[in-house]
């Protein structure tokens, strides 16, 4: 008796199912190729961003803005801009935020500077640890008269930080939220943006000024060589499918087996 045995070939996709497939690889492959493309346009502007702010922050100071041009501040053209400011600080109006510093945690002394023109500016004159946050505790820190601070030009912090929102009520501060402190302190005529005083040298050394970080997360090149190398495995995977199928096609089977038998 004689047993004939036949080898069964692999179960393949219909051919609605292998160009569903095959539509959906090359979206997936063009929406990756996309995405990559996009961060590498990223990496380009954040580049750029990170070069212009360094020139800001390292320039000569200039004079703050004056009220008429208040309207006009924004982040792109005037964040991290070294500035110049004079006037009188209103030390029983300041303000404490909470602060996590490289020298432990404590506490941002935001102190209102009101000038000659009738406006006032918020300097964050620096860092006081907690032990030290009562002005009591920090007497010669408080400068009178007029003076002149230097430092950089930061935009509103609204609201509160990621994990902590502002308690204006409670006097609990976790952002340097300037149009909520100069509510909450009944000071007017407060331009839209603060000062981060640079280091220098105050009696009695507190607070601490100059802990400004200058720090742009850059990890667009990371995010495009991601992307890129998504679309190309998507396209081997592509690449693969086929060659299997047609391998695997049964007409082409049948093809190569008349032609040997011939």
């Amino acid at each position: 008796m004689i047993e004939s045995q036949v080898e069964s070939a692999p179960r393949q996709p219909s051919r609605l199912s292998l160009a569903i497939l095959s539509i959906l690889g090359l979206l997936l492959i063009s929406a990756f190729a996309a995405l990559g493309t996009w961060q590498v346009k990223r990496l380009s502007w954040k580049l750029d961003l990170i070069a212009r702010v360094e020139e800001r922050v390292h320039a000569a100071p200039v004079p703050v803005p004056p009220r008429n041009d208040w309207p006009n501040v924004n982040a792109a053209q005037d964040e991290y801009r070294h500035v110049t400011l004079q006037g009188r600080f209103l030390h029983e109006k300041e303000t404490l935020i909470y602060a996590a510093t490289e020298r432990g945690p404590g506490y941002w002394v935001m102190t209102p500077l009101a000038a000659a023109d009738g406006t006032t500016v918020l300097v964050n004159r620096g860092f006081v640890p907690t032990e030290r946050r009562e002005a009591s505790t920090r007497r010669e820190g408080q400068i009178e008269g007029t003076t002149i601070v230097t430092g950089l030009m930061r935009m509103d912090e609204p609201n509160g930080s990621l994990l902590q929102s502002n308690r204006p009520r409670e006097n609990r501060w976790y952002s340097r939220d300037v149009s909520a402190i100069a509510a909450v302190r009944g000071l007017s005529e407060v331009a839209p943006y603060f000062v981060d005083a640079d280091a220098g040298l105050n009696p009695g050394g507190l607070p601490v000024g100059g802990l400004t970080r200058v720090v742009f997360p850059n990890n667009h090149l990371f995010y495009a060589l991601t992307w890129y190398g998504l679309a190309a495995m998507t396209a081997g995977m592509l690449v693969i499918l086929w060659r299997s199928v047609r391998k695997s096609d049964p007409a082409r089977r049948n093809g190569r087996a008349g032609a040997d038998i011939n």
